[in-house]
């Protein structure tokens, strides 16, 4: 997991050379008017969701984790809390291939918020990026929210 402003985003392409048309997506870009819904990049390998997230707490959020894709997720309107989890130590569930995406929940009684190691909060202006090893519940918050979710081919 990596959490920094977002123009330093461009640091970060080194890790993947796909961050770069994320990079240049921004430059040409205003989150702020683009509509809901999935807009092109580059096909399939690189694309951003744009979603108006409702109101949701710690105990409703779920954890996820994706085998194929990269999220990296910034708030355009509202703050979001999100909480973080090494994979490793995420219960198991079962794989979802269609939306690359595991929900994983709590196999005990203790409430989902149990299982973040850590909690940090996201504005506009910041990113989180979440690998496959990542698990992350994201969008906690107490006002409705606009985000982009750009998802990289891993």
């Amino acid at each position: 997991m990596i959490v920094d402003s977002i123009d330093q985003l461009e640091r970060y392409t080194v890790l993947n050379p796909r961050f770069a048309a994320v990079v240049e997506f921004l430059r040409h870009n205003d989150l702020s008017t683009l509509a809901p819904g999935r807009h092109e990049i580059q096909g399939d390998e690189v694309f951003v969701n744009v979603q108006d997230a409702p109101v949701k707490t710690r105990e409703e959020a779920r954890f996820e984790t994706h085998r194929e894709m990269i999220d990296i997720q910034v708030p355009v309107s509202g703050k979001e809390e999100h909480g973080w989890c090494p994979l490793a130590e995420l219960p198991p569930a079962p794989y979802n291939a269609a939306t690359d995406m595991t929900l994983h929940d709590p196999i005990t009684p203790e409430p989902i918020s149990a299982l973040a190691s850590t909690y940090f909060v996201l504005r506009p202006g910041r990113f989180a990026i979440y690998f496959p090893t990542d698990g992350h519940a994201p969008a906690i918050t107490a006002t409705p929210l606009r985000k982009a979710i750009f998802k990289v081919k891993a």
